[in-house]
């Protein structure tokens, strides 16, 4: 790590520490914490202990546990924004202490993201998974930085690197470059060893949600039908082929060509306005009725028709990275919290406007698009002479994002948090004098140009983050509920 010329760190923390209080201060201003109508269900599971696996059942129990403290969202809106302050700050403190204090500052700014700041104030398993990866990173820093105590901190970083794969199915991208941070510093420059090291490391991570789930007694929901019916909706849209098991739909080419969406596949949920015939619970029902494998008849659709499931893919992961789309997607960040029996709600005032209104502008700009992170994480990789902790966050923030190319089935930017977070703390520390500038800022200025043809506007707009023709939805309306079906009716019952 490079060093400033700091006479002391006192200050350069200070200073650094002052805009992550700020941030934290906007996430605040949405107390007691805005919740969606995933976390409402999470909510109603966490009070019954009747859990199933649609959703996280690792958040769920933790959740529960905080009950005894207060009802609501308040305890895991301080929960997921105590592990984003406590990372950020270990990392602030370990980055001035090297002598790097404008690094440090780089970093505290980090946390002046309007998005950032504006999806910690929301409860949501993205947000939580992005606090509890932050802190796995700055108690790495913090151990890179002093001996003592070195093994302990690694090892609870590991901790949160598992807590956080019990939160999402493929956290795993984001959190196995980050695990190579956690073995001694003497297997870094021994590929062999990192390599072994990496492997333990994925197994275990591979396994923490399964495990979670099964330890926490969660019941089947059939969550993973929503990428395989989203998948065989696509690829029978580009075949012109019926890719579902036979669901009793007359012409199910036309009905699924009528349904397909390719920016989410809501369409075939029922909590649409117009729930398409060929359904979650009918293609659920037809694979029991049949005996059929869902994963080997998914498998088999893809392997007989690889270029319009790519067709599916590239058109998906075009609007999710907000590429080459010029259509309207979800919006940027949730503002108000759906109706519900607990009153769960933010009351309207002149922070949350300002944080709102910013995330809306910013989600508009390459700022808030992943497919420019996408590329800078690329290209600081491709610049060379990055340190360790830089090139682990680069990896981390880049394949956690390119993962979501074979299975996204939304276009929400929350599913981007970590990305942007991680890809933004990796140029604050990866950037410095000896940085090859032109390959570093090739692959952004180049995917920000590509949406319109204009390279120029394009760098204008990296500079000043001008508008963009992606025009995202800025409505008041929250994002529909995306329940398994036995959960619909009054959210607050309990299951025998």
């Amino acid at each position: 790590m490079e060093r400033d010329s700091q006479p002391s760190a006192f200050p350069a923390i200070a200073r650094a520490l002052l805009p992550l209080l700020i941030g934290c201060a906007g996430s605040l201003a949405y107390w007691p914490g805005l919740v969606t109508w995933d976390s409402l269900r999470q909510y109603d599971q966490a009070l019954s202990g009747d859990f199933d696996d649609w959703h996280p059942p690792a958040m769920e129990w933790l959740w529960r546990q905080l009950l005894p403290l207060a009802h609501g969202p308040a305890p895991m809106l301080l929960a997921q924004l105590g592990l984003y302050a406590l990372g950020f700050a270990l990392l602030i403190v370990a980055t001035a202490r090297a002598g790097a204090g404008r690094r440090a500052l780089a970093i505290g700014c980090v946390a002046l993201l309007p998005l950032s700041v504006a999806l910690m104030a929301t409860i949501i398993k993205d947000s939580l998974m992005a606090g509890a990866l932050i802190a796995a990173v700055g108690l790495c820093a913090l151990a890179d930085q002093r001996a003592s105590g070195k093994g302990m901190k690694r090892a609870a970083a590991f901790a949160l690197l598992l807590f956080a794969s019990t939160l999402r199915f493929n956290a795993v991208f984001a959190t196995l470059p980050l695990a190579l941070w956690t073995l001694p510093d003497a297997w870094r420059a021994r590929p062999a060893r990192m390599a072994a090291g990496g492997a333990v490391m994925l197994a275990l991570l591979a396994a923490a949600m399964p495990l979670a789930n099964r330890l926490t007694a969660a019941k089947p929901s059939h969550v993973e039908l929503s990428l395989i019916i989203f998948d065989l909706g696509g690829i029978g849209y580009h075949s012109g082929e019926d890719q579902f098991p036979p669901v009793g739909v007359k012409d199910a080419v036309a009905v699924n060509r009528h349904c397909y969406d390719p920016v989410k596949w809501d369409s075939y949920a029922w909590w649409v306005d117009e729930p398409c015939p060929i359904g979650f619970e009918q293609v659920r029902d037809a694979f029991a009725r049949r005996h059929i494998e869902p994963h080997l008849f998914w498998l088999g659709a893809l392997l007989r028709h690889p270029i319009a499931y790519a067709e599916h893919r590239l058109a998906h992961w075009n609007v999710e990275t907000r590429f080459l789309a010029h259509d309207s997607v979800d919006r940027p960040v949730q503002v108000a919290a759906p109706p519900n029996e607990w009153g769960f709600a933010v009351a309207p005032n002149p922070i949350v406007r300002a944080v709102d209104w910013l995330a809306c502008r910013s989600g508009e700009t390459p700022l808030g698009w992943p497919c420019v992170w996408i590329a800078a994480m690329i290209g600081l990789l491709w610049a060379g002479g990055a340190s360790f902790p830089t090139r682990v966050l680069a990896w981390s923030a880049l394949l956690y994002a390119l993962g979501y190319a074979p299975l996204g089935v939304a276009a929400e930017l929350r599913y981007y948090l970590w990305t942007m977070i991680a890809g933004a703390v990796a140029l604050a520390l990866g950037v410095g004098a000896r940085t090859r500038w032109a390959r570093l800022v090739a692959p952004p200025v180049a995917v920000s140009a590509l949406p319109t043809r204009r390279p120029g506007l394009a760098v204008s707009r990296i500079v000043l983050l001008s508008a963009c023709r992606l025009r995202l939805t800025c409505s008041a309306r929250p994002a529909r509920n995306r329940a398994p079906p036995a959960s619909r009716g009054r959210r607050s019952r309990r299951r025998p």
